[in-house]
Formats: C-alpha cells, sequence, structure tokens
C-alpha cells in the first residue's frame, strides 16, 4: 500500500519551475513535466546548457552494514550535435571526467544523509545539451542536489555548487569555458557549500596564495547559498512529503557495560606504539575480546542476532571516539604533535634504465614515481562534448591491494584512483616547463608501495623528484600535504599529515599541494559544520608549514633538475619555420619527409603553424634532421656566398643548388672573368663551386655570380677538393689540348664535324674560317690546315710531328695531308671568317645561288657519282670534313620539294634511280652491311691504319677495314682489283656534302636534272 500510495503522488505532481540570476546567467529548475516516475526528477538550464537529474531510492537489504549511494553522470554526445569516438559510435565507459564529476557529486552529499540511513539511493545526472560556453558540470552539481531536495529521499540540505576562476587579480563565478581555459586564469576552483557551510572543494592553481584562496571560499559560499535558496523555494513549490526514517534505536545498557569494561583497553590500544598494523593487532585483540563477551551476555536473549550486531557496529564508534578524544588531549595514536610532520626519506634514481624515478616515503606510506618521455605521437587525446584537447602530461595512481597487506582482485582503476592521479596531476602541471622550451610528453605513474594516509600527497612529492630526475626543467618544486580537523564543541584540532585512521575519525579531509611561493591544488571534504573562515585560514597556514618542511627534506636528495636528460630518453627537437614551407618539408605524397625519417630513423611532426618537432633515439641522427631541415627552409641572403651543387647547365649559364631545393642561376657572363666559349669549359653538372648571391627579385629568382669571387681569389670549390683544368682557348699560339672523347663518334648530326676533308687548292677552295676580317681569307674547315693546305692536320692533342698519326688510330704519313684536330694556331693559317663577301660562297639556312652547288642531302648530278651508304667506287670521294671549294655545292636545310628535284622518299624504286633498302643482296650491287671489311671498299670509318689493317670504326657499330694508303698529293686512292678512276682527278667536281640519299643530288650546272640510270662497273656502282 506505501508503495501504490508513492506511485500515485508521483503521477499527480505538477509541472513547477523557479528562475534565478546566478552570476550574469538565469538559472531555471523545473520539475513535473519529464521522467514524472522518478522519485526525483529536474531539469536543470544555465545560459543554453540543459541537463536533466533523477534521484531514486530502493528499499535496504538485510544485513548491509553500509549505506550504498550511487552517482553517476553522463554526457551525451547528441548535446553538442557530435558522433561519439570509437566503432560502435556508442557511449561506453565513462571518462575521465564523467567520473571526476561524479565524485564531485558524491563527496559532498554522502555525509548529510542520516546516520544509519541504509537505503539504496541513486543519482542519475545526465547532460542533454550543451552551448559551448557553460561548462555541464557545475549545472549537473545543480541539478542533482535539487533531485535529492525534491524527492522523497531524507536528504533536507539546500546545496549549491559553484566555480570561481582568478583572472587578472580578479575573482570570476561561473567563468564561460574559454575564460577558464585562458592563460589569464590562475584559479580553477570548485565547490559545494550551503549557506552555512562549506561541504566540499576541489581546485587547480598557478601558486595562488592562501588569502586568495579564503576569499575565493567566501565568494562561492555566498553564491552556493543563492542556489539553495531557490531549490528550497523549488522543494517548497513541489510539496513532496520526506521519507520518515527513524535512527537505530540506541542501545544505551549495551553501551554503558562494554564502556565501563573495555574502554581504557581499547584506548590504551588506539595509543599503543608500533606501526601501523601493530596497533591494528591490539585493537582487534580488544574488539574481540568485546564480541566474545556479547556472545556470553546475549546468549538465550530473542534478540541475540540484533545485539550482536549492534555490538559490533559501538565497537567501531568507540574506537572512533577513544581517538578523537587523545587527538583533543594533545597526543596523536602515534606519539606524534597537531603539527608534527612524520620522517621522510627520498631515493633518487632507483630505476637506471628508466627515464627518471624516485621513492618517496613519509612514515607509513611509501610511493614509487616513474617519469617516461614522450614525443607527440605519445600525447593524450582527450575528447569531450566541447573541441577535442591534447595532453602533453598526465599521471596515473595504482593503488594494489598489497600496500595495505590485503587481499582482492585488482582490475582496472577505480573512481578513487582516478580521483587521486588527477589530484597529483593538477598539483604538478602549473610548474611544468613551456612546450616551445621543453617539448616532451611527459607521463608520471605512481605506484603505491605502502599506504597510511595521504598516499596521492606522496605521489606529488615522487612525482616532482622523478621529474627533476629525468631532466625536466619545472619552475619550483612541489610538495603535498593532507591535513584533518577534529572538532567537538569548543574544542578543535587541526593535524598535519594525517593517518589512514585519522581520516576515518575526523571532521576534515584537506589537502594542499604547493610550493614555497603558492598553492597549486586543493582537495577539501568537510563532514561537519561550522567550518569558520578563521578555522580555514589557521588550517592552511600550518599546512603551508608542513609543506616548506617537506620541501627541505626533498630537495636533500636533489636541489634542482639534472641539466640533461637521460641516455635512454628519446633525443627531441623543436624548430620554427615558415608555415609556407611545410610543403616543401613533406614533399608529394608526403615523399620528402618519409625519406629524411627514414635516412635519419627519427620521427617528425609537422603542425599547422610551422612548428616542427623532431624525435629519435640517436643524437647525432636529430642533429642531422635538424640541420636538413634548417637548410631546406633557409632563405636566400642577397651578398652571402654558398658552396652550391651544379644540377643543370645550358647555353646561356648554369643552375646552381645554394640550399636543398633552391636554385639560383649563374649566367655564363658570371662565370668567369675571362671569355667563356662553353658553360662546359669551367663546370660540370656535380661540380660544388663558390658562388655569391646578387640579387632575389620579387618572384624569388635567384641571380648568382662566381666571378666576383674570382676577382679576390679562387674561390672555386669542386668535389673531391681539386681544381677542375680549364680548356684552353682555341686561338692559343702552340698545340690545343684534345677533348676527352672521341667525337668522331656520334650520330649524323656530328658527321659534318668528324668527317675528313679533302684537300683542295687554295685558290680554287676558300676555307672555312671561324673568325677574321680579312675578305679575301680562304675557309678553313674544324680540321687543322696551314696556309698553303699541304701541311697535315693536327690531331686535338696538339701533335706537332708530321708524320704523328691522327687521333683514332689514323695515321698520317703525308706531310702536306691536311690534320683533323682542333688546334688552329698557326701564324700562316688563314682565319675563318663571317662570309659575307659577294666573292665568297655564303654559308646560310638556304643556299639557292646559281653558280654555286648546294650543300645537301641529295646530291645526283650526272657527272658526280653516287655517293649511297655503301661506298664501293673507286672514284667515290671521301666523306670528310674539308669541303670549301667554290663549286662545292652548299648545304642548305631547306627541303627540296621542287619539281625539278628529286624528292627524298622513304621508297626509291624508279628504274633509273638506285634503290636504297635495308637488303642489298643483288649480285652485282654491294650489300650494305653493319661490317664493311671487304678489301676493295672504302670505308667510312676512322681511316687510321696502314694498308691490311684493321681500322677502327667511325659511328656507332660500323667497322670499316681499308687496305688503301692515302697518297700525299691527291688524297685518293686505288684499288688493285678493279679500275676505278682515281679520286683526285675528279676532286673539282665532286661536291661533298652531308646527304645521305644513294641515287639523287644536284650540281652546279644542272640543278633541275633527273639522272636516268645508274653506270655500274665491275668494282661495284659508280654515282655520276
Amino acid at each position: 500500500m506505501v508503495w501504490e500510495q508513492e506511485l500515485q503522488e508521483k503521477e499527480h505532481v505538477t509541472h513547477v519551475n523557479v528562475k534565478g540570476k546566478i552570476a550574469g546567467r538565469e538559472l531555471i529548475l523545473e520539475t513535473g513535466n519529464w521522467a514524472k516516475q522518478s522519485d526525483g526528477s529536474i531539469i536543470a538550464t544555465y545560459g543554453g546548457t540543459k541537463v536533466m537529474a533523477m534521484a531514486n531510492r530502493a528499499k535496504a537489504r538485510e544485513g548491509l552494514d553500509f549505506f550504498p549511494l550511487t552517482v553517476d553522470y553522463r554526457e551525451r554526445t547528441y548535446a553538442a550535435g557530435k558522433y561519439p569516438g570509437g566503432f560502435f559510435k556508442r557511449e561506453a565507459r565513462p571518462t575521465n571526467k564523467e567520473t571526476l564529476t561524479c565524485r564531485l557529486i558524491d563527496r559532498p552529499i554522502r555525509p548529510l544523509f542520516p546516520d544509519g540511513y541504509k537505503e539504496e539511493v541513486q543519482v542519475l545526472i545526465t547532460v542533454i545539451q550543451v552551448d559551448q560556453e557553460v561548462d555541464p558540470d557545475i549545472v549537473g552539481m545543480v541539478a542533482g542536489f535539487a533531485a535529492l531536495r525534491t524527492s522523497s529521499i531524507p536528504f533536507t540540505e539546500n546545496l549549491g555548487a559553484v566555480r570561481v576562476a582568478y583572472i587578472d587579480d580578479k575573482i570570476v563565478v561561473n567563468p564561460s569555458i574559454e575564460e577558464t581555459e585562458s592563460e589569464q586564469n590562475k584559479l580553477n576552483f570548485i565547490m559545494a557549500a550551503t549557506k552555512d557551510a562549506v561541504q566540499m572543494v576541489e581546485a587547480g592553481a598557478e601558486q595562488v596564495s592562501e588569502e586568495v584562496i579564503l576569499d575565493v571560499l567566501e565568494q562561492g559560499q555566498k553564491v552556493c547559498g543563492d542556489i539553495g535558496a531557490l531549490i528550497e523555494k523549488l522543494a517548497k513549490k513541489v510539496k513532496k512529503a520526506k521519507l520518515e526514517f527513524q535512527a537505530p534505536e540506541v542501545r544505551s545498557e549495551i553501551e554503558t557495560k562494554v564502556e565501563r569494561k573495555f574502554y581504557k583497553k581499547l584506548f590504551a590500544a588506539v595509543t599503543s606504539q608500533g606501526n601501523k598494523h601493530e596497533r591494528g593487532d591490539a585493537i582487534n585483540e580488544v574488539a574481540t575480546a568485546i564480541k566474545e563477551w556479547g556472545e556470553i551476555e546475549f546468549a538465550g536473549s530473542e534478540t541475540v542476532e540484533a545485539d550482536t550486531k549492534y555490538l559490533k557496529n559501538f565497537i567501531y564508534e568507540l574506537k572512533k571516539r577513544a581517538e578523537r578524544e587523545t587527538i583533543l588531549d594533545g597526543t596523536r595514536t602515534d606519539g606524534r604533535g597537531p603539527a608534527d610532520i612524520r620522517p621522510i626519506s627520498c631515493e633518487i634514481g632507483p630505476l637506471s634504465r628508466l627515464h627518471g624515478s624516485a621513492i618517496f616515503t613519509r612514515g607509513e606510506t611509501q610511493a614509487l614515481v616513474t617519469t617516461t618521455l614522450g614525443t607527440v605521437d605519445d600525447e593524450q587525446i582527450v575528447e569531450g562534448l566541447g573541441d577535442g584537447i591534447r595532453k602533453k602530461f598526465y599521471l596515473h595512481y595504482n593503488f594494489p591491494p598489497f600496500c595495505v597487506g590485503e587481499v582482492r582482485p585488482q582490475r582496472g582503476p577505480g573512481r578513487r584512483e582516478i580521483g587521486h592521479g588527477m589530484l597529483a596531476e593538477r598539483a604538478l602541471v602549473s610548474v611544468l616547463p613551456d612546450p616551445s622550451v621543453f617539448p616532451y610528453t611527459i607521463r608520471l605513474v605512481s605506484e603505491i608501495l605502502e599506504s597510511n594516509g595521504s598516499s596521492s600527497m606522496a605521489s606529488v612529492c615522487g612525482g616532482c623528484l622523478a621529474l627533476m630526475d629525468a631532466g625536466v626543467p619545472i619552475q619550483q618544486p612541489v610538495a603535498g600535504i593532507a591535513m584533518g580537523l577534529i572538532k567537538e564543541g569548543r574544542k578543535t584540532a587541526i593535524l598535519s599529515d594525517i593517518l589512514g585512521s585519522e581520516d576515518h575519525c575526523g571532521d576534515m579531509d584537506f589537502k594542499v599541494t604547493g610550493t614555497q611561493f603558492g598553492i597549486t591544488a586543493l582537495q577539501m571534504d568537510i563532514k561537519c559544520s561550522g567550518l569558520t573562515r578563521a578555522i580555514m585560514k589557521k588550517a592552511l597556514e600550518q599546512a603551508k608549514q608542513g609543506r616548506i618542511h617537506i620541501l627541505k627534506e626533498m630537495l636533500k636528495a636533489i636541489d634542482k633538475p639534472r641539466t640533461a636528460i637521460s641516455k635512454n630518453a628519446p633525443r627531441l627537437e623543436r624548430l620554427k619555420i615558415n608555415p609556407e614551407k611545410i610543403g616543401l618539408i613533406i614533399g608529394p605524397g608526403g615523399k620528402n619527409i618519409r625519406a629524411l625519417q627514414e635516412e635519419t630513423k627519427t620521427k617528425l611532426n609537422v603542425d599547422d603553424d610551422g612548428t616542427i618537432t623532431i624525435a629519435g633515439a640517436i643524437s647525432e641522427l636529430v642533429d642531422e634532421a635538424v640541420r636538413r631541415i634548417e637548410a631546406m627552409t633557409a632563405e636566400v641572403e642577397i651578398g652571402k656566398t654558398y658552396q652550391g651543387r651544379v644540377v643543370s647547365i645550358k647555353e646561356f649559364g648554369a643552375f646552381i643548388e645554394v640550399l636543398p631545393g633552391q636554385e639560383g642561376l649563374c649566367h655564363v657572363s658570371e662565370l668567369s672573368n675571362d671569355f667563356v666559349r662553353s658553360v662546359n669549359e669551367v663546370m660540370d653538372i656535380g661540380y660544388i663551386v663558390a658562388v655569391k648571391v646578387l640579387d632575389v627579385d620579387a618572384l624569388g629568382k635567384i641571380k648568382l655570380s662566381r666571378k666576383v669571387l674570382l676577382e679576390g681569389g679562387d674561390a672555386e670549390g669542386q668535389e673531391g677538393g681539386q681544381e677542375r683544368p680549364r680548356r684552353s682557348s682555341r686561338r692559343e699560339e702552340g698545340d690545343a689540348p684534345a677533348r676527352g672523347r672521341d667525337r668522331d663518334r656520334g650520330r649524323d648530326r656530328d658527321r659534318s664535324r668528324d668527317r675528313d676533308r679533302s684537300e683542295r687548292p687554295d685558290e680554287d677552295h676558300p676555307r672555312r674560317s671561324r673568325g677574321g676580317d680579312d675578305d679575301e681569307a680562304p675557309r678553313r674547315g674544324r680540321a687543322s690546315r696551314d696556309a698553303e693546305g699541304e701541311a697535315p692536320r693536327r690531331s686535338r692533342d696538339a701533335r706537332t710531328d708530321e708524320d704523328r698519326p691522327r687521333r683514332g688510330g689514323r695515321s698520317r704519313d703525308d706531310e702536306d695531308r691536311p690534320r683533323r684536330g682542333r688546334g688552329r694556331d698557326e701564324e700562316d693559317r688563314p682565319r675563318r671568317s663571317h662570309r659575307d663577301d659577294e666573292d665568297r660562297p655564303r654559308r646560310s639556312s638556304s643556299r639557292d645561288d646559281e653558280d654555286r652547288p648546294r650543300r645537301g642531302r641529295g646530291r645526283d648530278e650526272e657527272d658526280r657519282p653516287r655517293r649511297s651508304s655503301s661506298r664501293d667506287d673507286e672514284d667515290r670521294p671521301r666523306r670528310g670534313r674539308g669541303r670549301d671549294e667554290e663549286d662545292r655545292p652548299r648545304r642548305s636545310s631547306s627541303k627540296r620539294d621542287d619539281e625539278d628535284r628529286p624528292r627524298r622518299s622513304s621508297n626509291r624504286d624508279d628504274e633509273d634511280r638506285p634503290r636504297r633498302r635495308s637488303n642489298r643482296d643483288d649480285e652485282d650491287r654491294p650489300r650494305r652491311r653493319s661490317n664493311r671489311d671487304d678489301e676493295d671498299r672504302p670505308r667510312r670509318g676512322a681511316r687510321g691504319s696502314e694498308e691490311g689493317e684493321e681500322r677502327p670504326s667511325r659511328g656507332r657499330g660500323r667497322d670499316r677495314d681499308r687496305d688503301d694508303e692515302w697518297e700525299s698529293e691527291g688524297r685518293g686512292r686505288t684499288d688493285p682489283k678493279d679500275d676505278r678512276p682515281d679520286l683526285d682527278a675528279d676532286v673539282d667536281e665532286i661536291p661533298r656534302g652531308r646527304g645521305r640519299s644513294s641515287g639523287r643530288g644536284r650540281s652546279s650546272s644542272d640543278r633541275g636534272g633527273r639522272h636516268s640510270s645508274g653506270s655500274r662497273s665491275s668494282g661495284g656502282r659508280t654515282r655520276r
């Protein structure tokens, strides 16, 4: 009937709401519209953030000896219009923030329930909307408090919750998320309080003074009182009756008997000398004696079971009373005074292979804390309703069962471990160096080895020592201390460095961390009312004295951070580059950054603002990566000299890479003080040369100069540290050096340079010249000749002996034979001049003078022997470089497509014209083969051996043997096997050109004629 009546009351709850202005925003609390079947249902709206909270209870379970309170706070990602992370796209286990918020709600409400209340209570808070301005955790706390107050659960206190910031020396209540996370904010202070007492404090600070903390407490408590008043107004409108709870009956007769018989023994056990376990054993002996007495005393009673249970609970209350009394008398259970600190010992670096480690021991509390340094990839990504953040520092706290001598299953971290770890993390984060100075990701792990009070504060002290051992340049050392309070009427005792038992029996658990200059973190849980400002001020001052004492003991072990990080830690460097050059570092598809990481065995992380973090295990390779990145992103400075590498050569200059990826042009005029015919005369691809930056234009084009450095001395550097020999001028007196390779062997474009030229009388055949002012100067070809044309040719390596063989193995046996070479330095040798005289044949792209034979590819005159790919006629002129006669046909690049001019086509199958085919296997026609080794057939080759010798080929894969010898006068050859005419007789009628057609050409007299047939002789085919 009771439950049916309660259900009917729930169904008839009408919608009510209250509104109030809190810290500049409107707070709305409403009920009776949503979740009407819940015992307590609240929708809290603050700004644009909306949270719903539900409070319900269940019947107490039999034999339960504790209060089963459960608080769950959840943030739904849909509240921010986001999807949950992970594969399943559903909210899973609570995040750290959700767990911490659960503790923020649980800690202030648990002491406010009636003593002895054992019904199961559950408070569920769900965030359903956020505006990214107000953090929903404070709104959730207020909604939870209001749900309990408006339910039938026996919770009668009106609690409020606020967040307080300290920005620019001003206290700001309920700041926005942006203000809370700003660099100007030095305090993140969360508190829950009634109008009369502070119930809970959780804070992180940046060395804030104790006076500021007291001011914040006062102002925050006033706002909490305003919120409590608003909740009280809502509860009056709801008018829901509270469940009548009767506290357990006091069995005064049993208490009196036990106190009279066992209290002194219990008091002596509580204050006995020894450690935690020894005192515990002494207390357990007294407790066992009390239970044995109870069995005898209650034997035969109808309420023996209830009496035995009551006796068990009274033993705990009696022990608590004994410890409180001895503390109020001035002596603590371990013999210390109220402000005394237990003995402290510190060990630095017990684990040498780790990046940093320390063991901090204070009394019977001991923590092993390790430091691990990591890279950007080790940052912790925290996702929530707001923008995700990346944490570069985090501390994990582990509380294994062996630290208190217990046996229980070890699973994942619980709420207590997460809360203590976050408290230690907040205590140390404010003294860490800026990431620009120390870019490492830092992870601390605290393993509690022993515990008898304030293990979280031992984690703070041990963590500070481990950071200094790892070489982390912290701003100030940090220490932590746990404070306690015992208050009975007018008697008050404030305890420093409390024990575990003092925490259980005390009225306050107050943890304070900080440096010598101020507080860095706070955590306070109050179990009594009437905590005044005077008591808080005294507690904070006593905590400061204890904190300074602990710092002095810590600094005896290590007085400052190590100057260098551990050799086992990764080497980490951070650079800042121009963001526009990030693409240069990454490269197409990440090619550059992958190659750099592989070559230097490092890990690179590039931020959008141009910050690059380089991490590696080997310091030398990290330095190399830094050097290469600096070189790749360096700016070219005008006037600075660089050692550059030649990457490309053009006719107009050389492109030189002065910095990785940055090339400049050194114009040919800036290469040397002397005249430079070709860039290759000065440098080649791959050479390292010193150049100076003359200018960088608006488009980033770099102008370089080598010449300006040569004026002040030799600044040219090359690979291997050797100077490259300069090529001598071709017009210098003496022999010219030969080229490094045989240029006679090349494609058709080089044949006009590399062929021998027939000797012609100077008066009939003017020589071609490279330059000169003499209009009557005969022409001078690439092969050197003397002025009369009778001197043997000069070779490229400037050989001056008349009978010295030519390059390529050609024997020069005749004095009057022109030599082929590059040295043209004789005094009596005519210079090669420009052909712009009227009586001198011109060399132009179109040579169409009637009286001048063209130099082309088709030469088919009747009186001219044909020139074909198989040159085996007796009277066929050789293909050489000397083509300087006046009646020599001109070489033209113009197409020969006149009507009267034979066309050059791929198929030449006229009857009167010899065909050029891939297979010439007629009986009376010589074949065209790759190896022309017939004795009676002139070869197109190097012509450098005696009769009967095999001569080197001139070209690719063409070995042509020549058995004839050059004659000094006519430069012709005769073959005893046939009756071909000597070429010397026809030298004036045979034009020399590069034409490759086997049956076409033009003569100087009949350019439009077409040959009707080709004559044959016993030795082969003669061109006409």
